[in-house]
């Protein structure tokens, strides 16, 4: 007989409710179900209690008020003890553990009950849990008495899932958790854990195989990169003094609502001197006050959950429930949340359910299976971004997706959430060629699964919070995007107009002599500017990978470059639609954006460029301050062509109005040839405020205008008025009805 096999022999006969595999397992770490062997049992007439101790040579145990409950007796030499207890009632125990150099104290997390219920199990079960943030993850509480952590993760085919870290050597064997069999989720609470506490999972597969190391999915802080552990964050305890802007946002029609987004990459807007990022507290010191100053209504975040490559720029993130590190903790996230509502300012998150990264400590192969991710590559590998595609069709990753949307809404009051990719969910042989992706139950290529998941997103966030905005970036036909969920849309407030984007910037390419010819490509957008409840973006996209900045994509020499800026800003305000633009666009940066590097704020030195942001201010000012601007920007009503064919002069004019507002005329001279008397179609007679002039000298242009004001009188087509239009300008004019 082999030494270990006379020892566990001898342990049965110790305990003999315990089987020589189960002790093998317990002292090995491989035991599914460690509860039902550790912590405190009744085999027969008295309680039991049984500990794995590694190291120790003799232990104690101690009610929690410290009355000796029983020695244990050495059941293996690897440190598994077990013991009658003197108590008659089933309590949660302390254990006073000793060796030859050392004594140590710890309460026994296996005396302690489950933290979650059947009604976790029957709401999960049915994949309509809306607070599984507060559920699963790991949470610092109180629980029967006692203060410590609760860990819980999904891992339904694991053989074992421990919870390791820094307060157990990251040892798999000292805190195996107890399996949820109906809901496959793993859970354990470890007393007088605290916040701070570094922390992964340590999963065995079906196989027995131990696999790396994996951050928690929901995690609410993580460690700075390249370290990947999770760590247990405290509850946000902000006092949040928001409720004036909340409340405005949650009783008002937001498609009626002027809406001009600043978007904003946190890690490069501006750098320490050393290259290191600001903190979130520095960003609302300095990135705030601009926001307001500059007249923007929201900022938008390129994705700030925890993500393990800075050139990714958060779109491959692997903590979907983390704030990253790199700007510091959850409450200073919150902080800056609060600093930019009560300055005001809506906050926007860029949201990426549509895929993840594969780095091993991730959501990949979570639990040795595709667990978050489609099994076969032709529906679970993405081929454009070498990531994984979530499985929409899983309740369960449908939850875990759905329930992160809803936790930047209620823990972090965010207002709005910009899902990226969109179209990549909804075609399934989205970037695929034929016989590489598998068609739906219908034969068909959309992704119905993908549907579903994106009206339940909408519906459950705006059910819970209804101030909130949702955003797609979608760049295809597919109807309705921003039509309600009961009509048969996918429930977004609102979609990017790509369209309007690739068409204005590919006009603004061409040399002035030209646009006569593609008068068409700014007039066509007219034909589908309300089919949605559009944003008007000029995003990071269109700065990075080779493209080069807008100033660099306007035609010309240097000034007319700028002149083409100025006019291209003026006429995209005026258009239809809400606004957003990528930072460092608002002062015309020369050089294409790079994560690696703050912005050309220097620049902000040389007139041209200053005349620019004075004018994108201006710009915001006016939108905000004008309803004819803004109040409509989503409704046919509030748009109507001036001049729509002035192919042979690339001039275009257009009213904006809203009831009970003076329209404003927005007029485009799109060639550097100054056009005086002009005749110019308006509907009322009287005087029209020329309250907008990018040819302005304080803009950096050659400054031709009309004195401020132009006179409209009724001729033989109806009521016009002889203006001059500046080079390659906009201007507005506003009406002015006599008092």
């Amino acid at each position: 007989m082999s030494q270990n096999l006379e020892t566990a022999t001898k342990a049965v006969l110790k305990d003999p409710a315990l089987g020589e595999a189960e002790i093998d397992a317990i002292v090995a770490g491989q035991h599914r179900d460690p509860f039902s062997v550790l912590g405190i049992h009744k085999p027969e007439k008295s309680l039991v209690a049984r500990a794995l101790v590694l190291g120790a040579e003799s232990v104690e145990a101690f009610t929690l008020g410290g009355k000796s409950a029983g020695v244990l007796e050495c059941l293996h030499p690897d440190g598994l003890f077990a013991g009658k207890l003197k108590i008659r009632k089933q309590q949660p125990l302390k254990y006073k553990a000793r060796n030859a150099t050392d004594s140590w104290e710890f309460t026994d997390p296996y005396t302690f009950g489950p933290v979650l219920g059947p009604l976790d199990d029957y709401y999960i079960g049915e994949g309509s849990h809306l607070r599984l943030f507060d559920k699963l993850g790991a949470h610092p509480l109180t629980h029967e008495g006692v203060d410590g952590v609760h860990f819980a993760v999904w891992a339904p085919n694991a053989r074992r899932v421990s919870v390791v870290g820094d307060f157990n050597a990251w040892d798999g064997r000292r805190h195996s958790m107890r399996f949820r069999v109906d809901t496959g989720i793993w859970e354990i609470f470890i007393p007088d854990a605290t916040a701070g506490l570094h922390y992964k999972y340590e999963i065995i597969d079906s196989n027995g195989n131990r696999l790396p190391l994996k951050a928690d999915p929901f995690a609410r802080e993580s460690e700075l990169r390249p370290a990947t552990a999770s760590i247990v964050a405290p509850e946000l305890d902000h006092d949040w003094g928001d409720s004036d802007h909340r409340a405005h946002w949650s009783n008002c029609d937001a498609r009626r609502q002027p809406i001009s987004i600043y978007e904003v990459h946190a890690g490069s807007w501006k750098k320490h001197e050393d290259g290191t990022f600001l903190s979130w507290d520095e960003l609302g010191d300095e990135l705030i006050p601009y926001a307001v100053k500059m007249g923007f209504t929201h900022i938008e975040f390129l994705p700030i959950s925890e993500h393990p490559y800075d050139p990714s720029w958060g779109y491959q993130t692997t903590g979907l429930y983390a704030p990253s590190a790199r700007f510091g903790d959850p409450e200073a996230f919150a902080r800056f949340v609060d600093g930019a509502h009560r300055a005001g300012i809506g906050i926007i998150l860029d949201w990426v359910p549509a895929h993840f990264p594969t780095d091993e400590h991730g959501l990949a192969k979570f639990d040795g299976t595709a667990l978050y991710e489609h099994a076969d590559p032709r529906q679970g590998f993405h081929p454009d971004w070498n990531t994984a595609i979530y499985n929409f069709g899983r309740s369960e990753v449908k939850s875990f997706l759905v329930n992160n949307a809803l936790y930047w809404s209620e823990k972090f009051h965010i207002d709005g959430l910009r899902v990226d990719a969109v179209a990549s969910m909804l075609y399934l042989d989205y970037s695929r060629k034929e016989g590489e992706w598998i068609p739906n139950k219908y034969g068909g290529r959309e992704n119905i699964e993908a549907v579903q998941f994106l009206q339940d997103f909408n519906k459950e966030v705006y059910a819970s919070h209804p101030g909130i905005l949702t955003m797609a970036e979608e760049s295809t036909s597919w109807p309705g995007v921003s039509k309600p969920v009961h009509d048969g849309g996918l429930g977004f407030g609102f979609k990017w107009n790509m369209g309007f984007m690739h068409d204005t910037l590919q006009y603004m390419s061409y040399e002035p002599i030209h646009r006569q010819y593609h008068h068409n490509e700014l007039t066509f957008g007219l034909l589908y500017a309300f089919s949605e409840n559009f944003v008007l973006p000029l995003s990071h996209d269109e700065v990075v990978h080779g493209k080069g900045s807008l100033i660099g994509k306007m035609s010309g020499d240097g000034w007319q470059k700028f002149a083409n800026l100025r006019a291209y800003y003026a006429f995209m305000w005026g258009y239809p639609g809400k606004k957003l633009l990528f930072m460092g666009q608002e002062f015309a940066q020369g050089r294409e954006w790079s994560e690696a590097r703050g912005l050309d704020w220097f620049q902000l030195d040389i007139d041209l460029h200053k005349g620019v942001q004075d004018l994108v201010s201006d710009l915001n000012h006016h939108y905000r301050d004008k309803p004819a601007l803004h109040a409509r920007d989503c409704e046919g009503e509030g748009f109507e062509w001036l001049l729509a064919d002035e192919h042979h002069t690339s001039v275009f004019a257009w009213l904006r109005k809203a009831p009970g507002a003076n329209p404003v005329a927005v007029i485009t001279n799109f060639t550097p040839v100054p056009r005086h008397d002009y005749r110019m179609p308006l509907p009322h007679a009287g005087a029209w405020k020329e309250i907008l002039n990018t040819d302005a000298e304080g803009y950096g242009g050659s400054g031709v205008g009309n004195m401020g004001e132009v006179t409209a009188s009724p001729d033989d087509h109806g009521v016009s008025a002889r203006m001059s239009l500046p080079p390659l300008a906009t201007i507005w004019l506003e009406y002015q009805p006599e008092e």
